[in-house]
């Protein structure tokens, strides 16, 4: 399942179901103070540069709590915004803007921080041949929200998960025996499907390449042993650098000559954005 441009409303409402039934139990008892007459006008504001996502999670929310509600865009998933920024504004229920307020905010600040963050690192390696990527370390239940974020931030997707592509890991290779054995057993059970495999040594390196491994994954190597690898493989499959990447090496790691760069910082080493949902009235 390739993340690109949408995710499924059905993950969207799934996700916004739970969030608020964590959040609310049974009843909002703060609300009750607010006449259930009462009118308001909502906006919502960053007070730090952004880049935005999460427009559908926070459009759900009040869906679910009150469809009538009127929401206002300013922007849209991928746009950069500047601190100080209004980015859109709700009108209706004072009752209802307040249960939803929380449930809203943390689904565009968590998004929103995910998008920054994938900025960050695509902005570093402009103008160079090469991906990054991000990885399957994600908040629990949110892989897929993590994943459009990184998206609308100029990255890419790795894999989604277990199901839709072979990575064959120091620990896999240690259960079968090899690297060799365990691409063979790869290709026998799905011919069709792209192997990975992750290598620790330049020798790892030079039987992945002999095993016909699709892609083969740097792990944690030196920036000598990156240019080393680039060299030996020749274009042959496809190298990906992965461990140790900060936004302070990303560009020199890009700059060896590798195909593709994975990431897990994208997605678990974030801060939420500071956004704030302000009453005009």
């Amino acid at each position: 399942m390739e993340i690109k441009c949408a995710v499924p409303s059905k993950i969207v409402t799934s996700h916004v179901m739970l969030a608020l039934h964590e959040d609310i139990g049974q009843h909002d008892l703060t609300a009750d103070l607010i006449s259930i007459d009462a009118q308001a006008i909502a906006r919502v504001i960053t007070r730090e540069d952004t880049i935005l996502c999460g427009k559908n999670w926070l459009n759900e929310v009040f869906n679910q709590l009150d469809p009538s509600t009127i929401i206002n865009w300013y922007f849209s998933d991928g746009d950069p915004i500047h601190a100080g920024g209004e980015i859109c504004q709700l009108e209706g229920s004072a009752r209802i803007l307040l249960t939803g307020e929380r449930v809203a905010m943390n689904f565009l600040q968590i998004l929103s921080a995910t998008a920054t963050n994938a900025q960050y690192y695509a902005g570093e390696i402009e103008g160079l041949n090469v991906k990054i990527l991000d990885t399957r370390k994600t908040i629990p239940g949110f892989r897929i929200a993590q994943k459009y974020a990184v998206y609308c931030g100029g990255c890419y997707t790795h894999r989604v998960g277990l199901y839709d592509g072979i990575l064959i890991k120091e620990n896999h290779i240690n259960a079968i025996g090899s690297i060799s054995a365990a691409v063979a057993q790869s290709r026998r059970l799905y011919p069709s499907t792209e192997i990975e495999v992750e290598v620790e040594s330049l020798d790892e390196l030079k039987e992945a390449m002999a095993s016909n491994a699709d892609i083969i994954m740097l792990d944690n190597f030196d920036m000598k042993d990156l240019i080393r690898a680039v060299k030996i493989n020749k274009g042959k499959s496809e190298l990906e650098a992965s461990g140790g990447i900060t936004l302070s090496n990303v560009r020199r790691v890009a700059e060896t000559g590798v195909d593709r760069i994975s990431v897990g910082a994208l997605t678990k080493d974030i801060q939420s954005i500071d956004l704030s949902m302000i009453f005009i009235n």
